[in-house]
């Protein structure tokens, strides 16, 4: 019994010890500081192009100029509202001084600058990469049977809407004659 007590004793001031520690989230202002830092009204601005072509291409009879505005202030403003609170969620009052320290630093400019061109290209190796390992597998499958050589699974019988399908049974084939 006597164990039991000093075990609940010694959990119940881990947990106040754990409360006592809970850090201090950052101010609305601090993120806001480090979004600064960041450029995100910079990247806004890059996502706003990026959107306008996209669009123009899903959509030629409308004026490019239309999509100019996707990302305007207005539009600023409100998405860096709805960040700030995310923000808060996943950072420390401290740790948004330690990523300011950082982003202010030289070093910290460096990746700022570096970081979308990195990006970019590790996203374009990420897709080639993607699509090799996909090949792989599809060539693997079609090889062992599992798919036909149009990448589709073998003909199964069509089933009228809710009835269900039974597996045929073992040996033999589900191809009709």
């Amino acid at each position: 019994m006597r164990t039991w007590s000093l075990m609940g004793m010694a959990l119940l001031l881990g947990t106040g010890t754990a409360l006592a520690a809970t850090p201090k989230p950052p101010s609305e202002a601090q993120v806001r500081q480090l979004m600064d830092v960041f450029g995100v009204d910079r990247m806004l601005g890059q996502m706003n192009s990026q959107m306008a072509a996209m669009m123009q291409q899903q959509l030629p009879c409308v004026p490019s100029d239309y999509w100019q505005g996707f990302i305007d202030a207005k539009g600023a403003r409100e998405l860096t509202e709805r960040m700030v609170p995310i923000y808060q969620r996943h950072f420390s009052a401290a740790d948004i001084q330690g990523l300011l320290k950082f982003y202010r630093s030289p070093l910290g400019k460096k990746v700022i600058t570096e970081m979308p061109a990195t990006m970019a290209e590790g996203m374009q190796l990420g897709q080639e990469w993607g699509r090799q390992r996909a090949q792989a597998m599809l060539a693997e499958l079609q090889k062992s049977g599992r798919i036909d050589a149009q990448g589709r699974c073998p003909a199964a019988p069509a089933a009228a809407p809710g009835t269900k399908l039974v597996a045929p049974a073992a040996g033999t084939s589900s191809a009709s004659p």
